[in-house]
């Protein structure tokens, strides 16, 4: 890309992308995959394999799909296709999310859907409901009706706390029981937390709530925890929790310009290999997407094409986008910047291109505090090798861009 280029392109992105944002038994011993031919709405017949999302009796293709996608016509299809299960938040673009999956969803009978959404509470780090208001907690079940509302929905089949990212925040008494109250009242079926980060440690937590039936974490190629959380996985899936993995495609691109895409399709059968894994949510923005992921299940084996592709990240392949959202950059900061927010926002932006979850992620921090301009020198070390001052002063630009366009 020329110099030249760079402001109209990056102008042109943002316009675009603005404009679009307007019960059974359970033995863990049998913890198997189901294979089944399945005949969709398109008359096309494709291989479906199904896990058991736990001890919840449900049982999950294992593909799904998240949010990275405001147009109700590709949820549609992904439905039509044989998906079943759709993972929102209320905090996707302040609720925009869920009103796209309601008009996705509305007029289809309840039982051939499954979908889950979350509400976040505190800032999403360690510690955070130690700081939290005393009133934040107990408005869990309130806030939980805004959810209801924007879906169109009487009850939720999955409901998650998010950002649950320490054994503290998982095991948060007033939190755990918002949730026990929301699930005895029919409005979610089950309940949960997801992690960005400390994954390993919000598994066992949840695992020793024994209220959580599910838990959402971030796992990919990529993690640089990923042994770590894959033994945490087992010893959860061995308890009877269904695991659903998010960023299964490690940021999507190893460079911002989109240049250099990552092997998608051999990054969710990484992550699918696993069958402690019930599902994955991979983002999908388009009909070719769905089409790919959905082939993922014709052969779940990485070629041996995959595999070069994916040993990219251990031989001085690009840093890419994904931030593993591991803190230690937090620790180094000496204006206490919320590095890890900064980078999850800019994989949103230049990864999946995804401005409302950019947007979502930014609105946690506290813009003020970045002093990244008064720093001649960045003293932060990044583990996966990103340029952090570089980024923070990225996507805030990129923020206050956005703010414009939308005044």
């Amino acid at each position: 890309m020329n110099s030249q280029d760079k402001p109209s392109g990056r102008r042109s992105f943002i316009k675009k992308s603005v404009t679009s944002l307007v019960g059974a038994a359970f033995l863990p011993s049998l913890l198997k995959s189901r294979e089944r031919n399945v005949l969709t709405q398109s008359g096309k017949k494709r291989k479906f394999i199904y896990r058991p999302l736990g001890k919840t009796g449900l049982k999950l293709p294992i593909v799904s799909i998240g949010a990275e996608c405001y147009e109700p016509a590709v949820y549609k299809k992904a439905l039509d296709e044989g998906i079943v299960h759709i993972d929102t938040s209320q905090y996707y673009y302040n609720g925009r999310h869920e009103q796209v999956v309601a008009e996705a969803v509305k007029g289809r009978p309840r039982d051939s859907f499954v979908v889950a959404t979350s509400i976040l509470l505190g800032r999403g780090i360690p510690g955070s409901f130690s700081t939290m208001k005393k009133e934040d907690a107990p408005q869990l079940p309130e806030k939980f009706e805004i959810s209801l509302k924007r879906l169109g929905l009487d009850t939720v089949d999955i409901f998650y706390v998010a950002g649950t990212d320490s054994r503290e925040t998982a095991l948060y008494e007033p939190l755990v029981t918002g949730l026990q109250k929301i699930k005895k009242q029919g409005k979610a079926r089950f309940v949960g937390v997801s992690a960005h980060q400390n994954e390993p440690e919000v598994l066992r937590a949840a695992v020793e709530s024994k209220v959580h039936d599910v838990v959402l974490v971030s796992y990919n190629f990529r993690h640089p925890r990923r042994n770590e959380i894959k033994a945490a996985m087992a010893d959860a899936a061995k308890a009877g929790l269904g695991i659903v993995v998010m960023k299964p495609m490690a940021g999507a691109f190893w460079d911002r310009e989109k240049k250099q895409p990552i092997n998608g399709k051999a990054a969710l059968k990484w992550v699918l290999q696993d069958e402690n894994v019930t599902t994955s949510v991979p983002g999908i923005s388009s009909l070719d997407q769905l089409e790919a992921d959905l082939s993922v299940m014709e052969n779940l084996a990485l070629t041996p094409e995959e595999k070069a592709d994916l040993k990219l990240a251990d031989a001085g392949a690009p840093s890419g986008l994904y931030c593993p959202q591991c803190g230690s950059c937090q620790i180094q900061c000496p204006a206490g910047l919320d590095i890890p927010l900064l980078m999850r926002s800019y994989m949103y932006a230049y990864g999946y291109r995804d401005l409302g979850k950019a947007r979502a992620a930014l609105s946690q921090a506290d813009m003020s505090r970045l002093q990244c301009l008064d720093c001649a020198t960045c003293r932060v070390s990044c583990t996966m090798g990103f340029d952090v001052r570089e980024r923070a002063l990225d996507i805030a630009k990129l923020n206050s861009e956005i703010e414009a366009l939308l005044r």
